[in-house]
């Protein structure tokens, strides 16, 4: 027994160097074979590539006795048999270094952290969907499956890759189910989802949204608000022609420089010192890739100092003076350089970047993770009220316009090739039926005039009017769930503390939280709100720092580093639905004071008002599911995603309790691990 308890522990020590390696090569994404290379009798050659997993092994076997043991052992049981029987099978030999045994660890670490996802979420007592579908490498459907849910923090996990038959609505009703019945989670505690505005998903009848509404009537469906916005802008950027043109010729100028690699030449050659900088082009799919291109152009509303509007035009100028090119290629560079160098070109890319100086903070707050529905709420009208105060002056838009022109022509004076380029500094005079005077001068004042206000309005108006009524037609849908949601707002508390709250105040919230605490009474609701809005101030004055962003001193640097106790948003507000979770939790209140206060904050910090965490996870299914690993099968790669995405899980599991399922795999691993 004494030699028995021996071997185990030798065996055990050398599989947590396994399970070591796996966690480290499923956290980067890595593959981990080499099929060719396998064998133990080859494991002393340094020339041969034995894979990433072996590989990494091998080196570690240098500095660790028990491994190194283990590794010539194995080397030299493989060898004597390789020379007897002159097969290439390991027969009877254990080296729990083999392929059978990593994928047993691999499937053992996929299953612990879905199983530890789901405990988190049996704690939390609700959570809430996001879910979204994309292509990969081989054409196949993967659908990801995200959780979000409220313990300490907000969390969103993602629990599933699923590879899918079908695209209907009932179809993803019946995969969800599958998945949740396979974590063990009960369908009850779903309060509501999140998707993108696909037919399937957002259909009133049989799409996704309405089937599960049907199955719940207090399921909340949230349209994605980062896949809306994004709609917003769509709206904006294709409501006039002149916008149109000015996206369409910056996304053409990009491509044609990047295309042929003498283009690319000559733009580093005016590009000088921004020869690392590259156009970029204009990806339906990439929320800020316009923003990004008329930026790198144009600069900075009416600051054009660092954009690259001077390296292009120079560098198209130079394409259309080569005698060497094609007379297609050099009409179109000048054609590129004469859209460009156009007055109303410069005008409508100041009117889009003054745009986007409001949109593009709102559309990286929407894809950051944990945030809640009502501060979003909060920036998308607040962006509403700033694109509606700037809708009609078109004075600063033209002001910006004229110093892009005025810096434009006096640095191409000075760059070699610039002298005979010019910006335009007007719009095209427009003909007319006024008759000129003796001077001719008072009518083309009048033409030149009328030809800018017939831009300011048809234009710059419409393209205004056309952003800020797509904000309120898309985003403001929310019914009285979301009125009952903002009293929960701490920004609302001095107007609760002042005056009574409706009698029909906080009724669809109620609604909700009862079928989770049956004390949920629409009373019970608005008298602990009435009595934490008076405490509020003196609570959130004491303690605050203990889930604050804490400050680490780094030695020399002194850098702030955050712990993942709270997200960004809530470091310092102190102001905000989960500065009201946190301080209810750090009194212990949620279970004494205020338990219905405490849960309906649980329940406004659980929606989903994205589905963002789905989009990241396809980003990193393009890393794992490469094309040099296209025939990975669905559990691995659903088992490597959950690794890449899920780290903080994935390098909490206990090794021992990994060795321990591998065990059970089969007799004999249990004789030699347990």
């Amino acid at each position: 027994m004494s030699a028995h308890r021996q071997q185990v522990r030798k065996k055990r020590q050398v599989l947590e160097r396994v399970v070591d390696v796996v966690k480290v090569i499923g956290k980067r994404g890595l593959s981990y074979r080499h099929v060719e290379n396998e064998a133990a009798y080859k494991w002393d050659d340094c020339t041969l590539d034995h894979g990433n997993f072996l590989e990494l092994i091998l080196v570690i076997g240098k500095y660790d006795v028990s491994l190194k043991e283990h590794l010539d052992e194995c080397m030299k049981k493989s060898k004597e048999l390789h020379a007897s029987s002159g097969t290439k099978g390991r027969g009877s030999l254990i080296t729990l270094l083999s392929k059978t045994t990593v994928n047993s660890v691999i499937d053992s670490i996929g299953h612990l952290i879905q199983e530890t996802i789901a405990s988190d979420i049996q704690k939390a007592g609700m959570f809430t969907v996001q879910l979204d579908t994309t292509q990969d490498v081989t054409s196949q459907d993967q659908c990801a499956v995200v959780l979000r849910y409220v313990t300490e923090a907000v969390h969103e996990r993602l629990v599933a890759v699923v590879k899918c038959h079908a695209a209907t609505g009932e179809y993803f009703v019946d995969l969800l189910s599958e998945v949740l019945d396979r974590l063990k989670l009960d369908k009850a505690m779903c309060i509501g989802n999140s998707t993108d505005g696909a037919s399937n998903m957002q259909g009133q009848y049989r799409g996704f949204s309405a089937l599960m509404a049907s199955q719940s009537p207090t399921h909340v469906h949230v349209w994605c608000y980062a896949h809306v916005l994004n709609l917003v802008l769509a709206d904006t950027t294709g409501s006039v022609l002149e916008s149109g043109s000015l996206f369409s010729l910056l996304n053409d100028v990009a491509v044609f420089i990047k295309d042929s690699y003498q283009r690319v030449i000559l733009w580093d050659n005016e590009a000088q010192d921004k020869s690392h900088r590259r156009l970029s082009p204009i990806g339906e799919t990439r929320w800020g890739s316009k923003h990004e291109a008329v930026e790198k152009v144009f600069g900075h509303f009416g600051k054009p100092t660092n954009s690259l509007f001077l390296e292009t035009v120079l560098t198209l100028a130079a394409i259309e003076q080569q005698a060497n090119q094609k007379p297609t290629i050099r009409a179109k560079a000048r054609g590129f350089k004469e859209g460009l160098l156009k007055y109303e070109t410069v005008l409508t890319a100041q009117i889009f970047l003054r745009v986007f100086e409001l949109t593009t903070p709102l559309s990286k707050y929407l894809q950051t993770k944990g945030m809640e529905i009502l501060s979003a709420h909060r920036m998308v009208i607040a962006t509403q009220d700033s694109l509606k105060k700037i809708t009609r002056d078109f004075t600063t838009v033209k002001a910006a316009a004229d110093t892009f022109v005025k810096w434009g022509n006096e640095n191409l004076e000075e760059r070699e090739g610039g002298a005979d380029i010019e910006v335009e500094t007007s719009l095209p005079q427009k003909r007319t039926k006024k008759k000129k005077n003796m001077a001719g001068e008072m009518a083309q004042d009048e033409a030149l005039s009328d030809a800018l206000r017939a831009y300011e309005v048809n234009v710059h108006h419409s393209i205004l009017d056309t952003a800020s009524e797509a904000i309120h037609r898309r985003f403001m849908t929310h019914g009285t769930l979301f009125a009952d949601l903002a009293c929960l707002d701490p920004r609302n508390f001095d107007n609760i503390k002042t005056t009574d709250l409706p009698h029909n105040a906080l009724q669809d919230l109620s609604k909700c939280l009862v079928k989770f605490d049956s004390r949920a009474t629409v009373e019970n609701l608005q008298s602990e709100l009435k009595n934490f809005a008076g405490q509020w101030d003196r609570l959130k004055a004491s303690h605050m720092e203990e889930y604050n962003t804490r400050t680490v001193e780094d030695g020399s640097a002194g850098e702030e580093q955050e712990t993942d106790i709270v997200n960004k948003s809530c470091a310092s507000c102190r102001n905000c639905p989960l500065c009201c979770f946190q301080v209810l939790r750090q009194f212990n209140m949620l279970s004494d004071a205020y338990h219905i206060l405490g849960l309906a904050y649980k329940y406004l910090l659980t929606l989903s008002l994205t589905q963002v965490a789905c989009e990241r996870t396809f980003s990193t299914l393009k890393f794992i599911k490469s094309r040099l690993r296209s025939t990975l099968s669905g559990d691995k790669l659903e088992t490597f995603l959950l690794m890449a995405t899920e780290k903080d899980v994935l390098m909490g599991l206990d090794s021992d309790m990994i060795i321990d399922r591998v065990a059970e795999k089969s007799e004999l691993m249990r004789k030699l691990l347990l």
